[in-house]
């Protein structure tokens, strides 16, 4: 993928904050399930909690807060109840849905042994394309994006993906859906 913004000069995301209700569980899951080095942490003013970041590679990190105050999330609201493929997929307006980490195409199924051998649950592996479903059980020409999921210890859902095609022209053809289309009451 390579396209140009003609207005800012992005280089990828430098963090994505989350919030964690254990630090040093997700600090073990991340840094020891998938190896992301553990590169900066900060206590925050007034005991209000910590705010720690992962190295996921290219120049970007994942943080973490942990914040003393933090309600529990709520499946399904705050993040989706479980795994593409076989759960509900909904979370809330205003919410994280999921964090995809790009890995090389070449390693996507080392990468999916090495995790399942930790004994982390995983999705079956979606190829997805531009059918009716979405997505097929087989790489095919239409294939754009290959990919499974999994839940950190606090039901983050996370996806290991890989491109396996560049985009054209023809990859951007659908109109835009507004409020007006969704299927929730408005409050008035």
């Amino acid at each position: 993928m390579n396209t140009t913004n003609p207005k800012f000069e992005f280089r990828g995301i430098n963090h994505l904050a989350l919030v964690c209700s254990d630090m040093q569980r997700t600090i073990d899951f991340y840094s020891g399930t998938l190896g992301m080095p553990l590169v900066k942490t900060l206590d925050l003013p007034d005991n209000l909690g910590q705010h720690f970041f992962f190295d996921c590679g290219g120049g970007n990190t994942l943080a973490f807060f942990w914040l003393a105050d933090a309600p529990d999330g709520v499946p399904g609201i705050s993040a989706p109840a479980g795994l593409p493929g076989r759960d509900e997929l909904t979370s809330a307006v205003g919410s994280m849905n999921h964090v995809a980490l790009a890995v090389p195409p070449e390693k996507f199924d080392e990468y999916r042994k090495a995790l399942k051998t930790e004994g982390v649950p995983l999705s079956i592996v979606l190829n997805h394309d531009d059918s009716p479903e979405g997505a097929s059980r087989e790489v095919h020409a239409g294939t754009f994006v290959r990919s499974f999921y999994f839940q950190d210890p606090d039901g983050v859902l996370l996806e290991f993906a890989c491109w396996t095609r560049d985009f054209t022209d023809a990859d951007v053809s659908h109109q835009p859906k507004t409020a007006a289309d969704r299927n929730v009451p408005s409050a008035s």
